[in-house]
């Protein structure tokens, strides 16, 4: 393997420990190096990870956002559900519930899987979506539950993502979709900015996914690909964003618990969504290129 960068946890700031970003020389695959134990990795996940917006007037600004932002989400998965039929839809890394919520689903329609007890209990009692606790392969779900499985951003924090995708494959009826996302390790932002790059999100993502990496890999795993799309809405500019100002991000804000008044974290809110705005025309241009950020995929399952 080939070094490409190293760097630390620049976001959140739980480590001070420095990884390596490494390349395969052979199949190309771009990881960190080295992994972190199974029983070590849950010290770089700070208890709030996930979105639990407060009341003040800088959340309800940023929650309105969250939503308009996350329709580009719902618009491609209802899409997928037009083909996969109109059973169960699952979650998995669902956080706080707010992709399902959108989704706009009947109650019995819509379930979520989480790591987290304290973001499954936002989910039920903020956003009234049922969500069970644990590892996709373990999940308490009987085989061909589902008409379509999501899985934003959660590939690239598994060590073992095709356990997760066989899992998936089981739990899918007949003309099932799957739906994954992850960041694009092929993307003009990593050539630009390298370690400082928001989708390394050192040391949470263990591997950094190219567009043939994750077809190789739903292949690998029974699935055949539908459609692709490089732009997200939500994640592209927000993620440049982050690159350019890290300082500025809300949530990392939120979890180093920097100290704030009213006025003054509203102001850095502001600033970070116009940043985030004049993001949007580059990432649809690197986008159009098939070079955005992020890569989303729908598939179909193979007949085995």
């Amino acid at each position: 393997m080939r070094t490409l960068c190293r760097g630390t946890d620049r976001l959140y700031g739980t480590t001070q420990e420095t990884f390596l970003v490494v390349e395969c020389r052979e199949c190309r695959l771009i990881r960190m190096y080295p992994w972190p134990l199974p029983r070590d990795i849950q010290n770089y996940y700070p208890d709030n990870y996930w979105y639990d917006p407060g009341a003040d007037t800088a959340d309800t600004l940023a929650e309105s956002w969250r939503r308009f932002v996350l329709r580009d989400h719902v618009s491609f998965v209802r899409r997928a559900l037009r083909d996969a039929g109109d059973g169960p839809v699952l979650d998995v890394g669902c956080g706080g519930g707010l992709f399902l919520r959108e989704l706009n689903l009947p109650q019995e329609r819509a379930f979520g899987l989480d790591f987290s007890v304290n973001a499954a209990s936002v989910a039920w009692s903020t956003n009234g979506v049922p969500v069970a606790c644990g590892a996709l392969p373990k999940a308490p779900f009987a085989p061909r539950s589902f008409s379509l499985i999501t899985m934003f951003h959660v590939l690239e924090h598994l060590y073992d993502p095709a356990a997760y995708l066989n899992a998936a494959h089981s739990l899918l009826k007949p003309g099932g979709r799957l739906v994954v996302q992850v960041p694009n390790a092929a993307c003009w932002q990593f050539m630009m900015f390298g370690e400082s790059w928001n989708g390394l999100d050192i040391p949470r993502h263990l591997v950094d996914y190219k567009e043939e990496d994750l077809v190789k890999l739903l292949d690998f795993s029974g699935f055949d690909v539908v459609r692709r799309k490089h732009f997200s809405l939500r994640d592209n500019p927000a993620g440049l964003a982050t690159t350019l100002a890290v300082g500025l991000d809300p949530m990392a804000r939120r979890i180093r618990r920097v100290p704030e008044r009213p006025r003054a974290k509203l102001l850095k809110d502001l600033a970070y969504f116009g940043l985030v705005l004049a993001a949007i025309p580059f990432t649809l241009l690197e986008a159009a290129c098939g070079a955005g950020a992020t890569i989303m995929i729908e598939a179909r399952l193979k007949d085995r």
